[in-house]
């Protein structure tokens, strides 16, 4: 009689078994030639079983992580499990196929190493899924769940399809020259160049040659001609950068520009004609400038056709978990690290900064995350110190809830204080009606003074239901 330690399952059944699998499954030896591959495996790649059997895995896969250094590698190298890592492979009609793998070692009965096994599950729908919800919040490279952000992302194809000149207003960081890119990118102009150029970083002499360009013999060393920006941009897009950084003297050559739509290069007699779809970007109070006297008003109504402000981070904290997650897809990518996320104590902790440098500062935060969190997700010891020791954070056991909780409760209570505890006032800043804010005062156990402040009305009224 043969016991049940000595009965080995017979390799035909084995076969029948992994054909029997949705997920694909395929072996390899010490020489990387794969000994195996399940039907599963077939039907995804589209290459049969006869062609891929004794070829090298690159050979057949042609995935992104074959140029790097793949799970299944690793594995072998290290004789870890590795489990749900995202890449592609190209199937046979070239197209990239998204999947998840699991790889780990082959072993005979007798725990000698044969090669290594992979699996494999074709995440195509889960991608086209995730790609459909991120399309709601997701133009071009921006995305946002902030009210404000969606406001601009429904004017963003009008304002793309027009000529116009446009004014982009926001804070340093607050992602000016990639709304740029996207009006370019939905533009009928999207397959001219886009060029961008910061005023504010060159003194006149250098910012009009480097505009207009010159002509051989214009000035000394300049030995042969040389093309502006705005001619690199012809038929595209210019974006003028920090434009409130301009001279007096060079605001009025750049108004007969836009007047004109001619420049003229150094050394050059005869006006150029410029076809070029012109963007202003700046993080200053322009009109507050031309009430100064330090910008031209016939200027900032030339370039204030259309304005879009864009809103700091700390006025759409909503958007951080999102922007968080988009920024570690891409640095995995770039980094080929197996960073999987973020701990809820960690993002809380990002929840509860008030971004001064905005999102270019949340980069730097994620990008220092990546430095010191070699895999798995990143903790809060991963994080800059300067967040680390802010006194306000949540319990870890708090978790995402309170940390939203705390951050609305922090707006509602920054725009109270700011409108002199006006209810009205404050509903109408924040784009609600009056009874939800004290619904929201009430659930989020905020104190109030006993009596508001109403603008100049010289009287005080007790905080109440009927206050307002």
């Amino acid at each position: 009689m043969t016991s049940d330690k000595d009965y080995q399952i017979p390799q035909h059944v084995t076969e029948i078994i992994l054909d029997s699998v949705s997920d694909g499954v395929f072996t390899v030896d010490h020489e990387w030639r794969i000994t195996s591959f399940n039907r599963a495996a077939e039907q995804i790649t589209g290459i049969s079983r006869d062609e891929a059997l004794g070829k090298h895995c690159w050979e057949v896969f042609r995935s992104n992580m074959c140029e790097t250094d793949c799970a299944l590698h690793r594995t072998m190298r290290q004789g870890k499990t590795f489990v749900d890592t995202s890449t592609y492979f190209v199937n046979s009609e070239k197209r990239r196929i998204p999947v998840v793998v699991c790889t780990s070692l082959l072993k005979d009965e007798n725990g000698q190493v044969l090669g290594g096994v992979e699996t494999f599950r074709d995440m195509s729908q889960v991608e086209e899924l995730r790609k459909e919800l991120e399309g709601r919040y997701q133009v071009k490279d921006m995305i946002s769940r902030s009210p404000e952000m969606h406001r601009i992302f429904k004017l963003l194809p009008q304002v793309a399809e027009s000529n116009s000149t446009v004014l982009i207003k926001g804070e340093t960081g607050t992602g000016k020259e990639l709304l740029a890119r996207a009006l370019h990118g939905l533009s009928p102009r999207s397959r001219k160049p886009f060029v961008a150029i910061n005023c504010g970083a060159l003194p006149d002499t250098l910012l009009e040659s480097e505009l207009f360009g010159y002509k051989a013999g214009a000035f000394t060393h300049a030995v042969k001609d040389k093309p502006g920006h705005f001619a690199l941009a012809e038929g595209g897009t210019i974006l003028l950068d920090e434009i409130g950084d301009l001279s007096a003297a060079f605001q009025v050559r750049l108004l007969r520009v836009l007047q004109e739509r001619t420049y003229q290069p150094l050394g050059s007699t005869r006006p150029v004609k410029a076809d070029v779809r012109v963007i202003a970007a700046t993080n200053k109070d322009l009109a507050e400038l031309v009430k100064k006297g330090k910008f031209r008003q016939d200027l900032f109504y030339r370039i204030n056709v259309v304005c879009l402000d864009l809103p700091p981070l700390r006025r759409r904290k909503e958007d951080i978990p999102m922007l968080v997650d988009h920024l570690i897809g891409r640095l995995r990518r770039l980094r080929g690290k197996g960073v999987t996320g973020i701990s809820q104590e960690a993002l809380s902790l990002l929840m509860f900064h008030d971004y001064p440098g905005n999102i270019r500062e949340l980069e730097n935060v994620i990008e220092h995350a990546f430095v010191l969190c070699p895999e798995g997700e990143i903790s809060v010891q991963c994080l800059p110190e300067s967040l680390q020791v802010f006194n306000a954070r949540p319990a870890p056991q708090a978790g995402m809830d309170a940390a939203l909780r705390s951050t609305e409760t922090r707006v509602i209570m920054d725009t109270l204080r700011r409108n002199n505890y006006n209810r009205t006032a404050t509903a109408r800043e924040l784009n609600m009606h009056k009874s939800t804010l004290y619904r929201k005062i009430k659930r989020l156990n905020i104190d109030l003074p006993a009596r508001d402040g109403r603008a100049n009305s010289g009287t005080t009224q007790t905080w109440s239901r009927k206050s307002d």
